[in-house]
């Protein structure tokens, strides 16, 4: 299984971004799928997870109404839309998926990583 994010950049306080995470595996189905992100000097965070099957979504308090989380069942692909971009959204953002039944938020909790998309947001 392997997981390729795309989609950062450079953009400005206020703009928006997509980001996309394809998946692979013919019999790939994750519980599980989620955006964390990794700020220079920082520890890696959880932003938002989705439920493979339900949809159901999950976010971190900062990026709550800013940020939607999205899964394509055809394209085995989950997105993340960012708008309102804000400096302190700058990172390294990670997709990652979960095979067993789990909270979601701890990166303990998932099986598989991409490699990681850059956002950088200017002020």
């Amino acid at each position: 299984v392997q997981l390729q994010a795309s989609g950062g950049g450079l953009v400005q306080a206020g703009g928006s971004l997509r980001l996309s995470c394809a998946t692979s595996g013919r019999t790939f189905r994750p519980y599980l799928m989620a955006w964390f992100r990794q700020a220079t000097g920082k520890e890696r965070q959880f932003v938002a997870a989705i439920r493979w099957n339900t949809g159901r979504t999950l976010y971190t308090d900062s990026v709550e109404g800013r940020f939607t989380i999205s899964r394509d069942h055809a394209k085995k692909t989950v997105y993340l839309q960012m708008i309102s971009l804000k400096p302190e959204d700058t990172a390294v953002y990670y997709c990652a998926a979960a095979v067993s039944i789990v909270v979601g938020t701890s990166l303990s909790e998932y099986d598989y990583w991409g490699q990681g998309t850059l956002v950088t947001v200017s002020s």
